[in-house]
């Protein structure tokens, strides 16, 4: 349950923040040329908040948090369309270019924000694992990749971090593209390798099935020793710092995490268990007896050891590199998302792959417990398809709008409120089903888990 609150809260967060960017920039641009802001409001429905600024403009929070809009002084909307129309401030008194640029203001708002948020993660620094893999399966092992060997490249593209890979392996997966990977081994021989990505069912990327048969996993932790605590089970069996732990009873192992796997599965049978390590050249056979440790609710058998954090690849630029930095990263994600668009429309990406805002709430929380500069990586990517998905030419959408402000240029008089009215429905019945498929692809991933 805490999960779901903690969902819940940072879809909050998210949108909160992404939606003020956004309607900020309508808001910000229609004042400045002139047109009159009625309401400016974050959320839909009924206003659970609302006051009235200095400047006459009454700002809300609605009931419904999926979005905001800003109400401009227009005769469309009003009561008595006579007495509003051609009014000082009044919307549709401003020049067709105006209004493309008060319509085009929100997704520019965006972008900026996807720039100032990915600077920002590079300055705070994003740390991430180095691209080395660990043990292979599926596709990966089919490829000859092979543990310890680094991932230089994904399809020509340098990848220096474990994301970096994931990212452009799975765009590739999306399309059903084989994937060529530049590879360097542990004595640092250069090969490439390809991944039949083209084989794979199809799913959406999403899918744990579908990156299990990929098998393509990170180095885990070594079972390298870094500390050994005095007065525990570990300082009187004689381990020591930099012995590595590769036998536990029975049971080899090659990471942190198999050992720890290993000591709590030895010790519920008898807390007293056998260990190998390795000493230099020299394997070492110890004794040890685990002490259960309790916390809260929670008990876990001890030994009074730690292990060597694994290398990172931190990804930190000063702050005037990271600006550079940002707009590259900003161009990466821009290209990822209208290859992936395209491959949606083409069919060669399946519908599968969509997500709705639970999908959205899902990342926002595991993002937010990865760290600041994880979660402004989050805001950032989520921001820009905000702001592209805005521009499509969909009527209901800000690309609608200069559409319809485009025809009026070229045809000397506004779009008819008949063809606009038609328009919106038909823009509102594309957004509604792509909404519902998303929220299906959603719900179907978590009822199969």
């Amino acid at each position: 349950m805490s999960e779901f609150f903690g969902s819940a809260w940072w879809l909050l967060v998210t949108l909160g923040v992404l939606v003020t960017f956004h309607e900020f920039g309508h808001f910000w641009v229609a004042r400045r040329f002139g047109v009159k802001v009625l309401r400016f409001s974050i959320g839909f429905g009924k206003p659970i908040w609302s006051r009235i600024g200095r400047d006459g403009v009454e700002y809300a929070i609605g009931a419904i948090p999926l979005g905001g809009y800003v109400k401009f002084l227009d005769a469309r909307e009003a009561d008595r369309p006579e007495l509003i129309e051609g009014m000082p401030g009044e919307y549709n008194a401003a020049s067709p270019w105006k209004r493309i640029g008060i319509a085009l203001a929100g997704p520019a708002f965006n972008i900026v924000f996807t720039i100032v948020a990915f600077w920002a993660m590079f300055v705070i620094g994003r740390p991430d694992a180095e691209p080395v893999v660990g043990a292979t399966q599926g596709l990966a092992a089919a490829a000859g990749l092979r543990e310890g060997d680094r991932i230089t490249g994904v399809n020509g593209e340098a990848t220096d971090s474990w994301s970096a890979v994931l990212l452009a392996v799975g765009e590739a997966a999306v399309l059903h593209r084989d994937a060529s990977l530049s590879v360097a081994d542990a004595q640092g021989k250069a090969s490439q390798h390809t991944l039949m990505l083209s084989s794979l069912a199809n799913e959406s990327v999403n899918s744990e099935k579908t990156f299990d048969a990929i098998g393509l996993v990170p180095r885990p932790q070594q079972s390298d020793v870094s500390e050994v605590t005095a007065g525990t089970p570990a300082e009187r069996a004689g381990l020591k710092v930099d012995d590595r732990i590769v036998q536990i009873n029975d049971t080899p192992t090659k990471s942190a995490e198999d050992v720890v796997k290993a000591v709590a599965a030895a010790a519920d049978k008898n807390p007293t268990m056998n260990l190998i390590v390795l000493r230099g050249a020299e394997r070492v056979p110890l004794t040890v007896t685990a002490e259960k440790k309790t916390d809260g609710e929670k008990s876990t058998w001890r030994i009074g050891i730690g292990f060597k954090a694994p290398k990172t690849a931190l990804e930190r630029y000063g702050v005037v590199r990271a600006v550079p930095a940002a707009f590259e990263e900003m161009w990466k994600t821009t290209r990822s998302t209208f290859t992936l668009l395209a491959g949606m429309v083409t069919g060669q990406a399946s519908p599968k792959n969509l997500s709705s805002v639970i999908g959205i709430a899902q990342v926002a929380n595991a993002s937010a417990h990865m760290g600041l500069a994880w979660f402004l990586s989050f805001l950032a990517v989520i921001s820009l398809s905000l702001g592209i998905l805005n521009l499509l030419p969909i009527p209901i959408l800000d690309g609608g709008h200069v559409v319809y402000y485009l025809i009026e240029l070229f045809k000397g008089s506004p779009v008819s409120e008949r063809a606009m009215m038609a328009g919106q429905y038909i823009g509102l019945a594309l957004l509604v089903t792509l909404m519902s498929v998303a929220f299906y692809n959603d719900i179907s991933r978590l009822v199969t888990g």
